[in-house]
């Protein structure tokens, strides 16, 4: 667009035909410089160069001309191709395919067609395990397993974490599918493992996969779980039995003990109980008296008034 309003601006047509023969030109450059760079660009990228070109070209618009129109005009898009250049030169090698393990499927802009289209990026080793990762915690505490890479957020879709483990110390290279059990799946790329216990050790498995089963990227964790010097076991304390014979220790009473003490807690839980209700029974005999008493004095007041 900034080109169409530039070829616009010249004063006469044969000047808009050249410059329009010279933006034809300039863009035949563009393709072939990116195409021997893979003919790919993100959109980062691709917004990086055209901020920088705008700023030459608007530049370039405000400077006094001081040569022929098409001259300048070859110069400023030829500046354009130079940071095309510049910014896929930065892309391509690092950012276009930074899985150094792991398979990185992606989208970016075709540089000819100017779609977006799927960008495969294999993993470099030819497989998706990325290695382990040895994790020591002690018991009681707690364990970080963090599955997470930069270029994860670049896949295409929703992938997610799966987690799995195979308990006890075991050599990785002699596992089978069918030994892990799976924990957890979850789109978090780390989870937490508190209160540890020695019996969770083992080996833990972090795999990144497409909702269709497809692996992006896999890491083991074998976990160690260290007994903690700060938990003491206390032994168990058994009391002495008592001497043979001692047939009447009050810690193991007879059955000849037993009855008189019987009778007697009996004996005082009757008199106990007698007691009791002769006191309440004194109690309500008062209560009425002093009840009587009141209702004759009220009487009485009662005949005095009306004579």
């Amino acid at each position: 667009m900034m080109h169409e309003d530039f070829i616009l601006s010249a004063p006469t047509l044969q000047d808009q035909l050249d410059l329009q023969s010279i933006c034809d030109q300039a863009y035949v450059t563009y393709i072939e410089t990116s195409q021997e760079r893979k003919g790919v660009i993100d959109p980062t990228t691709l917004y990086r160069a055209k901020t920088e070109y705008q700023s030459e070209f608007d530049r370039f618009l405000k400077t006094k001309l001081t040569g022929s129109i098409t001259f300048e005009a070859v110069q400023i898009m030829e500046k354009g191709r130079k940071i095309l250049e510049k910014h896929l030169d930065a892309f391509v090698p690092s950012e276009l395919c930074p899985n150094i393990c792991g398979l990185l499927i992606r989208r970016v802009m075709d540089c000819v067609s100017c779609r977006y289209k799927v960008y495969i990026c294999p993993s470099p080793t030819g497989q998706q395990d990325c290695g382990e990762y040895p994790v020591q915690a002690e018991e009681g505490g707690q364990a970080l397993l963090n599955c997470f890479l930069p270029w994860h957020r670049l896949l295409l879709g929703r992938p997610e974490y799966h987690y799995s483990w195979v308990p006890g110390a075991s050599e990785t290279d002699k596992m089978n599918e069918s030994d892990f059990s799976v924990l957890v799946v979850t789109e978090d790329s780390s989870i937490v493992l508190n209160q540890l216990r020695l019996d969770e050790e083992g080996t833990y498995r972090c795999s990144l996969q497409a909702q269709n089963g497809t692996i992006f990227y896999q890491a083991t964790f074998p976990l160690t779980v260290i007994s903690s010097p700060h938990q003491t076991h206390w032994p168990l304390v058994t009391l002495p039995s008592l001497p043979h014979g001692d047939s009447y220790s009050p810690f193991q009473p007879t059955e000849a003990l037993l009855v008189p003490l019987i009778a007697v807690v009996t004996a005082l839980t009757l008199t106990a109980s007698v007691g009791l209700a002769v006191v309440l029974s004194v109690m309500m005999n008062q209560q009425r008296t002093a009840t009587e008493l009141r209702r004759r004095k009220k009487e009485e007041n009662g005949t005095e008034n009306m004579m």
